[in-house]
Formats: structure tokens, C-alpha cells, sequence
């Protein structure tokens, strides 16, 4: 039954398989059986043996698991190391557990009867340890061998009984931290807005966090007013009644020890002679007072002072000290108590002792008692004592009184510091002032021991301090010069290099314009006709020097607001540069007058449309930034990079060009950028053609007639030279005029009366009636010519005088400037009645010349600067005019120069030939201002200027057709009237102006009957120009006449000036200068209609 079983360990579950089948076979052959008879014994047979080899090959395979070394140690050794490292279970094993252990086999194995099953399986203990056992050794023995495990010492004290010192804890390795980025604490509450806009709220409610900040702080938040009275509970000071004690009561010196007392077994040596009582002893010794556990003190008693002056015997001797005691036996003295100021005051009195010729009196009485006061601090007393000897040595002080109370508080400041100063040591000497008087005396020092040393070392040490000082200040100085060298070195190469660049960079700007000029003029007939973008940018490039006698310049480059009314070609949008902010009713009424368009054209009123997408209006950024620097526009722009980014994106895909005003080298570099052409000439052409005598030289070539006149003059002597051959050769002319060459609007002119004023005058006239036609030839006008050039600087220095005095109050200011950019002289027109008029003009790139605009002048201010203009002119025969102007404008195309431009004529009845003569004056290469008043009456007008007639023409009017009744008799119709005349003015200045808001204003006008028929096309039109001072303005008045439309001007300026102005606030204005020249020139218009009446009246009698 019983099979072979194989003795490797791993096979311990195929053998109990097969044990398991061999029972199970028994166990059916018992059930199954034949029916024999089956014997009992046969049967336990079976099963023993069957047991038996089930024993045998369990304690095989056991033996194998546990026996896994070849030698196994003995019993007792394995008791003991297991008694040694069992280091938790310390009882005795389980005694049944070892019987069963030793039972012998034989009884174990017996049969058992029939029915009884086998007995239970019970683990038997093996020799060696468990895993268990092993786990905890090898746990300990890692703990024994780690002198820093928690373990060690414990297993160490239960096993060995040895008790190990502490051993520190090793520090752990701790990364550094990383910073901490941001705010690591909260942020203290401060006072509410609330609380600081309206200070009579109740204040916030203070927290315990913010009190534990302290006082300073909170006062510094706000949270505690900074006039509050505060009032600490509880207080740290706690008031307490001052004890006061009176200094004419001093206390008794304390008593002397007994003379017979034998103190310590030491017997006193005292000197005294025999008439001296024992009081008298006391009075002149030094005092020892008790012990203080032996001295009784009261509250009244006090510590006694010295005399303030030396006792000394009535024969000059000094007592000696009878106190022979040893400094440690000499009991010390009470402490004083608290005195009041008056007490102090004899406190610090109470030791002062004497030095004489440098050296302490070291016997006398006093120094003793003030020994034996501060014999404890001593140490640093003798210290000071030796200083202040050695101050005195040297200075030869004869005598000097010491402080002694002083000198023990100095020794203490300076026990361990620095030795004390000459100041230190005078603040101890009670004669400080004859010792300060002698010490300061000069020379004293060398006086002294050492003396001739101390000088000669003085000498030497004053000499080389002078000549290092003089050797360092040299290499100061040398130092200095090298670095100003050095950076101006710097700075010349850096700015010489950005000069260059600058250069280069504006020669570029200059290629890239005249490139896109050839292309303007190519493509100028396809752009004219076709959608185009203008970029109107009002920008005054004048010099520095001009744009800073400004004091409102933006306000004077935005008087070209009308510009907008280019828009009446419906091919054209606007985009306008505005110098200056510009409020939100000024922008809505300039929405407002430009919809009119649609009604002006239908003459219905109701048809009105908004144009706002046909304009764009563009305040550049760096206004902000340069609010005081008078840049023109074209360099704010320049520096405005969000502008210029926005035009770029609105003409992007688009036909565009810039308008410039007066041309400026920053309209290059915005052209440049924008990458459009520029409708005007080069800067600097515009520049050198605009000045006095560039225009001359236009003027001359173009063959016009022009006053007489000298240019290019930067002399004095040539001043004085061209002059005298001026009024020679042209004595009929009276006053002659100076003329800067770079100004603006008439202000550098000043005017000299030479006639009246030139002693010679009348002397020259009659040599010229003498001379008669020969008088232009040089020898007739010789002699003349000498006595006028003698006279000329006199009279120019006494009645030559500025037009302007605000920006050249003297001639001599005046004449500084004339020499230093150079002028013209320029005949006055001889006639008492002159008229100026102005034509704006135009060349296209390609060559076409247009006129524009023509009018005659209205001046306010000065007879030289225009203040308005009335449109069309009327003082001079068209066909001449035109002839003049388009001889002027061949002039300046032939120079390269297009574009607007401006000429200024002077027409006069000649005294002589009584012949109407027209002067060129001036040539402006600009946009105008009354080319852009123009500009609005054309499109509030729909007219049209026919140059060649010089009359302005508006479409008729049309009437309503009803029905009439049918008439015999023919009436002729009456033609309908549509010639228009307006009078345009940009300059309109009154302060009062500034305290009505535009909305009253109009409101006042509408109430005036001031405004605009749409249907007629006469009325009033206004420009507004300045948006938030309000003061000035522009306005345009129309009428059917010339007469009616000067009339309505000046009445709607008579009307503001009542309505804005009280008797005691007339303000400051230029309106009633106004309406002074325009009611002269109705006055002359008037005459002349008259006069024209009488000749045709006396034409049709003859």
C-alpha cells in the first residue's frame, strides 16, 4: 500500500497526496468487501504501519527544513543565547509542551480501539529560534550597532546593564528656504475716504491690533487726528511733591572719632599745638566721618562741604592732615540726599581745590577731603588730574581753580574713551575765563616745556599741510579738467553722430518727398477726379523765436477750422489735424453747420443730412505732453504715434495728400511715415521765397510793379547807405518802412517819417525842380545824396519807431534784430487813401494756376496786419489783378514752388500821374486763413467766384409759380440779384466772450435776428475756435452788396459787444477798431457809388 517517497523537501505535498490516497483505498476495501469475515488485528496492523511511515517521512522532511547548517551548536549554548536575546519573553516554557516533547515514541504510536479517530496534529518545538525571534535579534542588533537609533541605549541598560551618556541629536540637513515674493504681512487699516473727504464724520472704531502698532502709528494711518489731546491710563509719570530744603541751612559736619580711640590697634599721629583746642583741630581737619551703621542720620541732616575758600593758618602755614588711616579703613561717607536746584548749586562748590603753575596742591586740605569724597572712583579721577596738569604744563597756567564735583562726572564720561578736549578740561575750572584768555592767547603753547619742539614741529606741519593741500588741489583741478575734457569729448563725438544722423535722416525725408511729388504731378488728373482723402494739417511752421512770442499759438493754428468744407466735393473726405482739444459742443456744431449741405442746395431747411462719416477731426496725444513748448503741429504729430498709426489705418487703400499750412521740415517725417505726397514746396524753398527779400527777388523777376525798395540789408552802414539813396532818388515819398525778413503778420515793421524830420528835405526837393529830368542821374542827386546820408542816423535814432512795441518796444531792440536776420526798405505808398488787398492762388502739380480767392483788407489792430478781408475785391480793375498775380505765380513755378500762396497788393491814386498804381507787398507760401473763411461762404453759398470779373455767384433763388391774372399792358420782370459779397474775419477777440457759453450765445444772436437764411443765402455764419476759453471767434457776414454785408458785419459786432459787456466790464477787445474801419469803408463806398452817379449822369447830358 505504501509508496516510496522521495526526500526533497519541496515535495512535502506530493507525499501527503499520496498518503491520503492509499487511506482512501483502505477505507473502500473495507467497505467493499466479499463478505469475509475481516480480522480486526490484520486491520490495526495496516494502519500502524501505515502510521508508522507517515511518522517516518514527516521527521525526514522536517529534519531537512530545520537542519539547514552541518553542525548544529549544543543545548546549552542555544539555552543561553536564546536566555540572551529573548529580550521579551523572559518565562519558562510551557511544561506540558516539553513532556509531550520527550514522550518516547513507542507510546505515541500504540493502536487505538475501533471508531476513534486519530489524534490531532500538534506543532512540536523545534531547537532554535523563531522567525519571529530572529526578526526581533536582528532588530536589536541593528540598535546596538547604531549609536544613534532610539533603541540603543535600552537594549544596551535591559541586556548589559550599561548605562551610555547622551549623545546629541545629529541636526538634520534642511534645504534653504526660497525668498519669500511679495507682500509677506497684511496691510494696515487707514482712514476711510470718507473720513478724510468730510472730517466730521465719527472716526472708525480702533481695533487691538492696530493699538499694539503704538501711538506714531496710528496718528500716521489717520485712525487718531493729529491735534487730538492724548491722555495715557494709566499715566507712566505719577506726579509726587518735591522735597525742598533750604540752602541757608547746612547741616553740621558729622563728628570726629574720638582722638583717644585706638581704631584697629593703630595709633593716630596727630600735630597740633598746645593753644589749639580740640574744636579748632576739628574746624581744620579733614573730616572722617563715622561708620555708617554706627552714625545715626536723620532726615534733616545732610553730608558736609568744604569751605569754598582754603583755611589757612593766621601765619601761612598749612595744617597736615592728621588722618593716617589707610584708604580701606577709612569708613566711608553717607549718600547725600536728593537736593533741590539751590542745594545743587552748593554742591557743585562743595570741592574745589587750586593748581598752581600746572601742579595740583595735593597736600592742601581741600584736594585731601575731595581724596577722601571720591576715594572709591579714584582710579579714573588720578587719570583726569594728569590731563588736566598736562594742559595746564603746557599753556603755563599760573594758577587755576578745579571743580571737583565736575572732574569726578568728566572721569567718568572718559574712563573709557578718548582723552578729554581743551573744552573738556575748561568746563572744570571754575576761572575758566582768565584761563581761556591765557590758553587762547596766541603763541601761548610755545611757551611752555618744549616749547622751541612744539613750534618747529607746528612750523613744519603747517608747512607740508600747505603743500600737500596746494599739490591736491592742483590734482583736483587737473582731475576736474581731464573729466570735463573726457565727457566733453564724449558728447561732441555722440552728438556729432546723432547730428549725422539726423542729417541723413532728414535728406531721406527730403528724397522721399520730392519722389512722391514726380507721382503726385503724374497722377494728379486721375486723383483730382476720382475719391481722395485730404490730410489737412494746420500747422504754423515758423522759427522758434516767433512761435515763443506766442502766448496762444494753438489757439492761433486752429483758425483754419473751415477746412472742413472741403467736403462739398463729394469725392473728397477730410481728415483735420486740431491743434488744440476741441469740446463736445464745438463738435457737434460743426456736425450741425456742415449738414446743412443737403438744405443749402434744396433751399428747404428740413433737408438736412449728417456728413459726420465724410470727416474725421484727430487730436494728436502729445499735446498733453507739450503743453508749454509752442510746437507746431507738425512736430506734435510727429511725436504721436498712436495719430499716426490711426491716419494710416483710415487712408489705407486710399488716394491721400497732406495740406499743410506754413511748411515745416516734421511735415516730411509725417509724410514719410503715412507714405503720402505733400501739397506745398519744399520747407526750406518755403522758407527762403516767403522772407521780405526773397519775395522781392519773385516780384522782380515776375516783372510786377513794386514800391521802392532795398533787400538783403544786414548792416548798419548799409542801412544807413541804402537809405539815403532811397529818399534820394524818390523824395516825393515821405515815410519810409523797415522790414524783418523772418516775421509773421506785420509785426517786424517799423516806420520813420523822413520828410518832416530830415533838415535837408526842402533843400533836395528844390534841386530836383532843378534838375528836372536829369535829376535820376547819380552826379545830379550827388550832393544831396552826402547832406541826407549825414542827417539819416539822427533821425532814424529819434523818430524811427517799431508798429509792434509789445514784441520790440524800441528801435534800438528793433534795429538789433533787423542787423541780426536782415530786412528790407520799403516805401510807404505817398497817398493819405491806400486800400491792400490779398489773393489766395493755387498750383497744381501739374502746372495749373488757379485764383482762388481775392479781397480787399479790414484792418483792427494795425494798419499792417490784416484783420479781415471782403470778398470779392472791388478797388482794382480785375483784368490788371489777374495779370499781376498770374506773372507772380509763373514766377514762383518756375522756382518749383506749389500749392496755395498768398500775395498782398497796395493800390493808390499816384500825386503825380493821379494814375490808380498796384504794388506787390508781400508773398505768403501758405494756406490762408481767409482762403479757409472762403472756403465755409462757398459752402454755406453753393457759389462760385468767376475770376474773370471778380464778382461771387450763387444760384438763383427759386419762386414758387402762382397763378396770375393775365394783364394787358407787359411789366418787366426784375431780375433777380445773385452776386454776393461777404466780409470774413478770423480774428473776432473779446474776453467777455469766456462767460457765454455757446448755447446762450446763439441763443442771444437768434434773439438779435443774427443768423443765416438758407433760402436767401445771406445772413451770418460763425467759426468757434477756441472750445474752453470761449474768447475768440470767427465769422462770416453775407449779403447781396458790399455796402449791406460791411453794415451787417459791423452791426452784429456792435450787438456782442452790448450784450457781453457792462459799463464797468468793457473788457478787452479788438471789435470796436473793427467797426471804426469798416464804417471808413462804407464811408468810401458810399463816396464812390456817389461820384460815380454825378459821371454817368454828366456822361448822358453830353
Amino acid at each position: 500500500m505504501m509508496m516510496e517517497v522521495e526526500k526533497r523537501p519541496e515535495d512535502v505535498g506530493q507525499i501527503l497526496i499520496k498518503v491520503q490516497d492509499d487511506i482512501r483505498q483502505l477505507r473502500e476495501s473495507l467497505v467493499k468487501g466479499d463478505g469475509k469475515t475481516i480480522s480486526i488485528e490484520e486491520l490495526e496492523k495496516a494502519l500502524s504501519k501505515t502510521e508508522q511511515g507517515l511518522q517516518l517521512k514527516t521527521e525526514q522532511m522536517l529534519a531537512q527544513v530545520n537542519n539547514q547548517v552541518q553542525t548544529l551548536p549544543n543545548a546549552n549554548g542555544l539555552i543561553s543565547m536564546e536566555a540572551t536575546w529573548d529580550l521579551h519573553t523572559q518565562a519558562k516554557m510551557d511544561q506540558t509542551r516539553m513532556i509531550q516533547s520527550y514522550i518516547p515514541r513507542e507510546r505515541l504510536r500504540q493502536p487505538q480501539p475501533p471508531g476513534s479517530l486519530l489524534p490531532l496534529r500538534r506543532p512540536i518545538q523545534m531547537q532554535g529560534l523563531t522567525p519571529g525571534q530572529q526578526l526581533k535579534q536582528g532588530m536589536a542588533l541593528r540598535a546596538v550597532f547604531n549609536p544613534y537609533s532610539q533603541e540603543n541605549r535600552n537594549v544596551l541598560n535591559s541586556n548589559f546593564g550599561i548605562q551610555l551618556p547622551l549623545i546629541p541629536q545629529k541636526k538634520e540637513f534642511k534645504p534653504p528656504g526660497k525668498p519669500l515674493i511679495g507682500t509677506t504681512v497684511e496691510p494696515l487699516a487707514v482712514l476711510p475716504k470718507a473720513n478724510r473727504v468730510d472730517p466730521q464724520l465719527a472716526p472708525p472704531a480702533i481695533t487691538e491690533d492696530d493699538a499694539r502698532k503704538g501711538i506714531m502709528s496710528l496718528i500716521e494711518r489717520g485712525l487718531i487726528p493729529p491735534a487730538a489731546q492724548l491722555t495715557l491710563d494709566p499715566s507712566p509719570v505719577h506726579n509726587k511733591m518735591a522735597p525742598l530744603h533750604n540752602p541757608t541751612e547746612k547741616s553740621k559736619p558729622p563728628a570726629p572719632p574720638e582722638i583717644a580711640t585706638n581704631l584697629a590697634g593703630i595709633k593716630l599721629d596727630l600735630m597740633t599745638r598746645p593753644s589749639d583746642s580740640v574744636s579748632e583741630v576739628q574746624g581744620k581737619m579733614p573730616v572722617i566721618p563715622r561708620h555708617q551703621s554706627r552714625l545715626p542720620i536723620s532726615g534733616k541732616q545732610s553730608r558736609a562741604t568744604s569751605d569754598k575758600t582754603r583755611d589757612s593758618s593766621p601765619s601761612g602755614q598749612n595744617v597736615k592732615t592728621p588722618a593716617t588711616l589707610k584708604t580701606y579703613e577709612m569708613p566711608l561717607q553717607p549718600m547725600p540726599p536728593p537736593t533741590t536746584p539751590a542745594s545743587g548749586e552748593i554742591k557743585i562748590l562743595s570741592h574745589r581745590f587750586a593748581a598752581q603753575n600746572g601742579k595740583i596742591r595735593d597736600n592742601s586740605s581741600e584736594f585731601l577731603a575731595f581724596k577722601q569724597h571720591y576715594c572709591l572712583t579714584w582710579g579714573s579721577i588720578v587719570t583726569m588730574l594728569k590731563h588736566l596738569e598736562r594742559m595746564l604744563t603746557n599753556y603755563t597756567v599760573p594758577v587755576a581753580f578745579i571743580n571737583g564735583d565736575r572732574l569726578a562726572e568728566l572721569s567718568l564720561e572718559f574712563e573709557l574713551e578718548q582723552a578729554p578736549t581743551i573744552d573738556d578740561l575748561l568746563s572744570i575750572i571754575v576761572n575758566r575765563d582768565d584761563v581761556e584768555n591765557i590758553i587762547f592767547r596766541p603763541g601761548r603753547r610755545f611757551k611752555g616745556p618744549n616749547g622751541q619742539d612744539v613750534a618747529s614741529a607746528k612750523i613744519q606741519a603747517t608747512w607740508k599741510m600747505y603743500k600737500e593741500r596746494t599739490q591736491y588741489l592742483e590734482y583736483r583741478r587737473h582731475k576736474w579738467a581731464s573729466g570735463v575734457i573726457a565727457i566733453s569729448w564724449i558728447m561732441h563725438l555722440k552728438m556729432t553722430r546723432l547730428r549725422q544722423q539726423l542729417k541723413q535722416s532728414c535728406a531721406d525725408h527730403l528724397e522721399n518727398f520730392r519722389r512722391r511729388a514726380k507721382k503726385l504731378a503724374l497722377s494728379w488728373d486721375r486723383i483730382k477726379k476720382g475719391k481722395r482723402t485730404i490730410i489737412h494739417i494746420p500747422s504754423l511752421g515758423l522759427t522758434q523765436n516767433i512761435r515763443d512770442s506766442f502766448n496762444d499759438f494753438g489757439i492761433r493754428q486752429n483758425t483754419q477750422m473751415a477746412r472742413l468744407c472741403d467736403i462739398r466735393d463729394s469725392n473728397v473726405d477730410v481728415i483735420f489735424i486740431s491743434p488744440v482739444p476741441l469740446s463736445e459742443e464745438t463738435l457737434q456744431y460743426y456736425s450741425k453747420l456742415l449738414g446743412l449741405k443737403a438744405a443749402i442746395d434744396s433751399g428747404n431747411v428740413e433737408d438736412q443730412a449728417d456728413v459726420v462719416d465724410r470727416y474725421k477731426i484727430i487730436v494728436p496725444e502729445a499735446i498733453k505732453s507739450f503743453p508749454t513748448h509752442r510746437m507746431c503741429l507738425s512736430t506734435i504729430l510727429k511725436y504721436s504715434p498712436r495719430t499716426l498709426k490711426r491716419i494710416k489705418l483710415l487712408i489705407k487703400g486710399k488716394e491721400a495728400y497732406i495740406v499743410t499750412n506754413v511748411p515745416h521740415k516734421d511735415d516730411l517725417a509725417v509724410a514719410d511715415y503715412l507714405d503720402v505726397p505733400i501739397f506745398a514746396p519744399e520747407p526750406e524753398v518755403s522758407h527762403l521765397y516767403s522772407t521780405k527779400s526773397g519775395c522781392k527777388r519773385i516780384f522782380a523777376s515776375a516783372g510786377v510793379m513794386m514800391p521802392p525798395s532795398e533787400y538783403d540789408v544786414y548792416s548798419l552802414g548799409q542801412l544807413f547807405e541804402c537809405l539815403a539813396q532811397l529818399v534820394t532818388e524818390n523824395l516825393l515819398v515821405k515815410k519810409w518802412l523797415f522790414k524783418l525778413d523772418d516775421e509773421f503778420d506785420g509785426r517786424g515793421i517799423a516806420i520813420c517819417d523822413i520828410a518832416e524830420n530830415l533838415k535837408c528835405y526842402k533843400w533836395a526837393l528844390k534841386e530836383s525842380q532843378r534838375y528836372g529830368d536829369k535829376w535820376s542821374k547819380k552826379w545830379a542827386q550827388e550832393g544831396a545824396y552826402i547832406k541826407i546820408h549825414a542827417e539819416i542816423p539822427e533821425v532814424l535814432a529819434k523818430h524811427a519807431r517799431p508798429i509792434n512795441e509789445r514784441i520790440y518796444p524800441t528801435w534800438d531792440k528793433f534795429l538789433e534784430a533787423f542787423l541780426s536776420q536782415g530786412g528790407v526798405i520799403e516805401a510807404c505808398p505817398p497817398s493819405e487813401s491806400i486800400t491792400t488787398l490779398t489773393v489766395d492762388m493755387c498750383i497744381e502739380p501739374n502746372g495749373k494756376t488757379t485764383l482762388v480767392c481775392c479781397g480787399d483788407q479790414i484792418h483792427a489792430e494795425s494798419p499792417f496786419s490784416c484783420w479781415g478781408i471782403s470778398v470779392p475785391q472791388s478797388c482794382v480793375e480785375p483784368q490788371v489783378l489777374n495779370q499781376a498775380c498770374f506773372k507772380i505765380a509763373d514766377a514762383c513755378k518756375s522756382r518749383g514752388i506749389l500749392g496755395y500762396f498768398a500775395v498782398d497788393f497796395v493800390t493808390f491814386i499816384d500825386p503825380v500821374s493821379m494814375e490808380q498804381m498796384l504794388w506787390a507787398l508781400d508773398l505768403n507760401l501758405q494756406y490762408s486763413d481767409s482762403l479757409a473763411m472762403f472756403q465755409l461762404m462757398t459752402y454755406v453759398s453753393n457759389g462760385v467766384l468767376d475770376i474773370s470779373n471778380h464778382m461771387f455767384e450763387v444760384q438763383p433763388i427759386k419762386q414758387d409759380k402762382k397763378p396770375r391774372r393775365r394783364r394787358l399792358t407787359h411789366e418787366e420782370e426784375v431780375p433777380v440779384n445773385t452776386s454776393r459779397f461777404g466780409v470774413l474775419s478770423t480774428r473776432l477777440h473779446h474776453t467777455n466772450l469766456s462767460v457765454v457759453h455757446y448755447s446762450v450765445f446763439f441763443h442771444m444772436c437768434r434773439a438779435h435776428g443774427i443768423g443765416y437764411d438758407i433760402k436767401e443765402k445771406q445772413g451770418t455764419v460763425f467759426t468757434l475756435i477756441d472750445s474752453f476759453n470761449r474768447e475768440k471767434l470767427g465769422m462770416i457776414a453775407i449779403g447781396d452788396n458790399l455796402q449791406g454785408a460791411l453794415a451787417t458785419f459791423a452791426r452784429n459786432l456792435s450787438v456782442i459787444h452790448q450784450e457781453i459787456s457792462a459799463p464797468n466790464m468793457q473788457g478787452e477787445t479788438n471789435f470796436s477798431g473793427a467797426i471804426e474801419d469798416v464804417e471808413n469803408i462804407l464811408g468810401t463806398t458810399s463816396q464812390n457809388e456817389e461820384d460815380e452817379k454825378d459821371d454817368n449822369k454828366n456822361g448822358v447830358k453830353d
